[in-house]
């Protein structure tokens, strides 16, 4: 039985493989590749499932005036700091088991993170509005712009501070909408040229 599974599913795969396949031309430059934003966005997303945090997973993506990305994050705990030991609780009685503690947010991790010695003027892509204690680091890094996912903290305290530092300090910020909703990343995508000469030709009726 499971090997019928494995064979149906490889069948699957190679079926879908030459149907691309036929629709590609390969002596013309792909029309359907993602734009720049899409990219970037789509990166910030990646990195969050890096995030070990069962409620909310926030990545964030650092991206200079050339289009190059200089730092990326994720929010988890600090480094040297346990992920197996540290806290993972929102709601305690104990506010030592909390993890507002100690848990580093996606825009610090990717500003610490960066690659470059000066992120001045760059963009920053990320998940969720940042908070204000995120937003203090960001204005103090020159990031001079935030690109966001989701504003679902608008009614809260911290996210009204951010907003007017932000306001204040003359960073913009506007919330993304996705030319795709969903990108799907396959790894046995690379290996599909592979069989663009063995791929089967499409058929014409004879009718």
């Amino acid at each position: 039985m499971n090997d019928y599974v494995t064979d149906a599913s490889q069948e699957d795969n190679e079926i879908n493989s030459s149907l691309v396949l036929r629709d590609r031309n390969i002596s013309h430059k792909r029309e359907n590749s993602l734009d720049w934003e899409d990219y970037f966005m789509a990166v910030a997303f990646l990195s969050a499932k890096r995030s070990k945090d069962p409620s909310t997973q926030v990545g964030a993506c650092i991206v200079d005036k050339n289009k190059r990305i200089v730092g990326i994050g994720y929010n988890g705990m600090p480094r040297g700091c346990s992920d197996d030991e540290f806290q993972w609780k929102k709601n305690t009685s104990n506010k030592l088991e909390s993890k507002y503690l100690y848990v580093c947010h996606a825009e610090v991790n990717a500003i610490l993170n960066k690659n470059v010695q000066d992120i001045t003027n760059c963009d920053m892509y990320v998940g969720l509005f940042p908070c204000n204690e995120c937003a203090k680091v960001i204005i103090q890094s020159g990031i001079s712009s935030i690109v966001y996912m989701s504003d679902k903290h608008a009614h809260k305290i911290g996210t009204i501070a951010a907003k007017r530092m932000f306001n204040a300090a003359g960073i913009t910020y506007r919330q993304y909408t996705p030319k795709n909703k969903e990108i799907v990343i396959n790894f046995s995508e690379i290996d599909w040229n592979e069989m663009e000469q063995s791929a089967p030709s499409p058929t014409t009726s004879s009718h």
